[in-house]
């Protein structure tokens, strides 16, 4: 066989590997079941959007592995019947590689007591309740747990000497693991919870427990509640002349608290962040998003935490697929999720391995002002 010969082979077995590649090359669809109607709308479609731009981002980059994506958007009112059912058609409609961006206690319980992510050996990455979750395969949180929200406010009040708290949260399966939990963290602290209320799943009736805080006021109360109930909670309690300080966990979106509450009414609110800021520039990521954003016309929702966090589970999905490989597969995704050690997407880490799937510990306070604005 002379050189040109060789050369001819050469070039065509290059070609063939890379046809090979191609092939098993493909445009994953990663779908999302969330509100994007009804109460918890707002951060159910800010989520979206930030899914969205981290896809958008890696697509015109070339994609992943060879790999491009696509997001598929199906609503479920807040409805956790409707995330069951809408989850399995799009499941046996767009054949997704992975799931993210789900939201909700009672959503979350049914998707994981159904089974449907075993059977389908699907990743869920990336989600909100306002509850204590076991590590359960196949459901990936990139975000700090609960409970690390819940030590974090608890600490700092004890630092600023204060002590007697009021805990207000959502009635339901998780709540006696949830009042478990900040009793612990509460004695360890040396805080004591002197009064207590909730409100009915999945609504946002909290009048109840404003009368509860009333009778019993405590120094502080910890909001453990959806966006939507925290802000009705916050709008009655004040009109009631309740003068405890409030802190919220991160599902309390300031955009959401913001359309429904006054500026004097928000002022003082502190609020348990779970990612970086998404309104200034404290770091790679923060400021990749804001780039992102500023080139994106026509967002769906303004920028928030709900979009950041939607934007981090994006960027997690993109580089475990980066992991995976050109052969792609449910199989492969998962395996490369339980590989991602410790994952720097600029100033904000994640990671997973088996039996440890709460992928980051970040958490920060931010205090709302009077001008309505977020300061750290």
């Amino acid at each position: 066989m002379n050189k040109k010969t060789g050369l001819i082979h050469a070039v065509a077995g290059v070609a063939l590997v890379l046809a090979a590649h191609a092939a098993e090359a493909a445009q994953l669809v990663i779908a999302q079941v969330a509100p994007l109607s009804g109460l918890e709308a707002i951060q159910g479609r800010a989520y979206s959007a930030g899914l969205q731009l981290a896809f958008t981002n890696a697509n015109k980059a070339g994609g992943a592995g060879g790999h491009t994506f696509t997001l598929v958007r199906k609503d479920d009112g807040g409805r956790p019947e409707d995330t069951l059912s809408a989850t399995t058609q799009v499941l046996a409609d767009s054949k997704p590689i992975a799931l993210a961006g789900y939201f909700g206690n009672r959503s979350i319980a049914g998707l994981v007591k159904s089974g449907i992510l075993e059977k389908e050996k699907i990743a869920l990455v990336g989600y909100r309740t306002t509850e204590i979750r076991p590590d359960v395969p196949y459901l990936y949180s990139v975000r700090a747990g609960l409970r690390d929200e819940i030590n974090k406010i608890a600490e700092h009040l004890v630092t600023v000497g204060i002590t007697r708290l009021g805990l207000f949260h959502e009635d339901g399966p998780g709540a006696a693991a949830l009042t478990a939990a900040v009793d612990e963290i509460a004695k360890r602290t040396g805080a004591t919870i002197t009064a207590r209320a909730t409100y009915p799943a999945g609504t946002a009736r909290v009048s109840p427990a404003i009368d509860t805080f009333l009778k019993t006021p405590p120094q502080a109360i910890i909001m453990l509640a959806t966006g939507s109930a925290a802000a009705g909670f916050i709008e009655q309690y004040r009109l009631a002349g309740g003068a405890a300080q409030l802190f919220a966990q991160s599902g309390a979106d300031i955009e959401q608290l913001a359309q429904r509450l006054g500026e004097e009414t928000m002022q003082g609110i502190a609020i348990a962040q779970v990612t970086p800021s998404p309104y200034k520039i404290s770091g790679r990521l923060a400021k990749e998003f804001a780039d992102t954003v500023a080139k994106t016309p026509n967002l769906e929702v303004p920028p928030s935490y709900a979009m950041m966090e939607g934007y981090i589970a994006g960027k997690v999905i993109v580089e475990a697929v980066r992991r995976m490989g050109a052969k792609a597969s449910r199989e492969g995704f998962v395996a490369a999720l339980e590989g991602m050690d410790s994952y720097d997407l600029g100033g904000y880490r994640v990671g997973f391995k088996p039996g440890m799937r709460s992928g980051s510990k970040f958490v920060e306070l931010s205090i709302v002002t009077g001008a309505g604005k977020i300061r750290q």
